[in-house]
């Protein structure tokens, strides 16, 4: 027999059966790829109080931080203690709910705030501090050499609490790669847990990340862990990008609620990996909770969900177009890569409109328990189009077009036998 070549070696053969791989998952030549083993870092809580309207009292947090367990988030981000004597009650409350998740707190490179943070009883502490040109002249000041200094001094503190520790640069996409670098192996070398990339500014593409982290990944022994802003808009494709690079960790909030327009959001990113690797999203997560997780923060901060959330958007699982529906009601994989089932939802056809098809029509048919054959859905198709191209339509509309067109079939079948 011969030897088994590099693509069947990525084929899975299941009781004989030969079982291609999922070509929507990670490439079988990035090796060091965690698309299937990430990690979520869940941050409404620390980065999402820096939107705009957001305003978490202390028992909203708390019902926040227990419907993100109950999600099954790997770590809950909460807002430094530092920044506030509420911050901190808040902070310690939080810790003492007994979550599955690991709880973490975000701080600043100062040891100030490292004490503040040890005392709460997180079970983490995330260290953070600008290293760009623009953020090291115009936020602190400082330069590379008290950077590394200050870091050594606050990651040793920390882990001299048996806590973990990450470190991550600030704006480290506009940061001096060499600068950059020598940080994060100055601070491998010491023994954190996670060093963190950050695009703060949203300024970072793909490319760049995939480069950024692969380059990281060669020079260090610890995980990466990696958060992107969303001002370009790519924030969910460098998570998976990062991912796919060799990242295992990656910050999210509900909704991609953040600072100006936010970071990765947690409904986007889920569906980016559910079609990656379903299986694994699967075991970890409780999808079906995230719709009631997304109207939880969303009225917290007084916002709608938008109609094109990933997911939860209110068109999201919904066929308009006559082809479409016609596909979708033989086989819904035809128009959808994910199940909308998956999520606790369901699909829904949009027929009341001028574009539907008569398998449309047809499916309404059935679901109204009435008797019409193909040629006389075609027909009452006609006549719905026809309504549709003077006004908009609703269910009823078309509820009734159907109604009154079978009750004159019946008519029709009923004179003639008369006659």
């Amino acid at each position: 027999m011969p030897p088994a070549t590099v693509d069947s070696a990525f084929q899975k053969v299941t009781e004989g059966v030969q079982v291609k791989p999922n070509p929507y998952g990670p490439n079988p030549h990035d090796f060091m790829s965690n698309v299937s083993r990430f990690k979520l870092i869940e941050s409404t809580l620390r980065e999402g109080e820096q939107f705009a309207n957001a305003f978490f009292d202390t028992e909203k947090k708390i019902e926040i931080a227990k419907a993100l367990d109950e999600f099954g988030v790997d770590y809950i981000e909460l807002t430094s203690p530092a920044a506030s004597e509420q911050s901190r009650l808040d902070c310690e409350a939080i810790c003492k709910l007994g979550l599955k998740a690991k709880i973490l707190t975000h701080i600043r490179c100062h040891m100030d705030d490292a004490r503040v943070a040890v005392a709460t009883g997180v079970d983490g502490v995330d260290v953070v501090i600008g290293t760009s040109q623009f953020l090291r002249e115009y936020s602190h000041g400082k330069d590379m050499n008290y950077i590394a200094k200050s870091a050594i001094e606050v990651i040793e503190f920390v882990k001299s609490h048996g806590i973990e520790i990450r470190f991550s640069s600030e704006d480290s996409f506009r940061s001096d790669l060499v600068d950059l670098l020598n940080i994060y192996r100055t601070v491998d070398k010491i023994g954190v847990n996670r060093v963190g990339i950050a695009d703060t500014v949203g300024c970072a593409n793909p490319r760049q990340v995939y480069d950024l982290v692969r380059t990281l990944k060669s020079i260090v022994s610890c995980e990466i862990e990696c958060h992107f802003h969303n001002d370009t808009g790519c924030a969910i494709a460098n998570a998976y990008t990062a991912l796919e690079a060799g990242a295992t960790f990656i910050d999210v909030s509900v909704l991609g609620i953040g600072e100006r327009n936010g970071i990765t959001s947690l409904g986007g990113l889920m569906a980016r990996m559910i079609a990656a690797d379903r299986d694994y999203v699967l075991s970890k997560y409780k999808l079906h909770k995230l719709r009631d997780l997304e109207n939880l923060v969303a009225n917290s901060v007084q916002i709608n969900i938008p109609f094109n959330n990933p997911i939860t958007g209110f068109c999201a699982f919904t066929h308009k177009a006559g082809i479409h529906a016609k596909a979708i009601l033989a086989n819904p994989s035809t128009y959808e890569i994910l199940d909308p089932a998956d999520f606790g939802l369901t699909r829904y056809i949009h027929f009341a409109n001028r574009l539907t098809g008569w398998n449309a029509i047809k499916s309404r048919v059935d679901q109204l328990n009435l008797a019409l054959t193909d040629a006389q859905c075609k027909e009452v198709t006609t006549k719905i189009k026809a309504l549709g191209d003077i006004r908009p339509l609703n269910i009823d509309d078309v509820d009734s077009i159907i109604r009154e067109y079978h009750a004159d079939q019946n008519n029709e079948i009923a004179a003639a036998i008369q006659a």
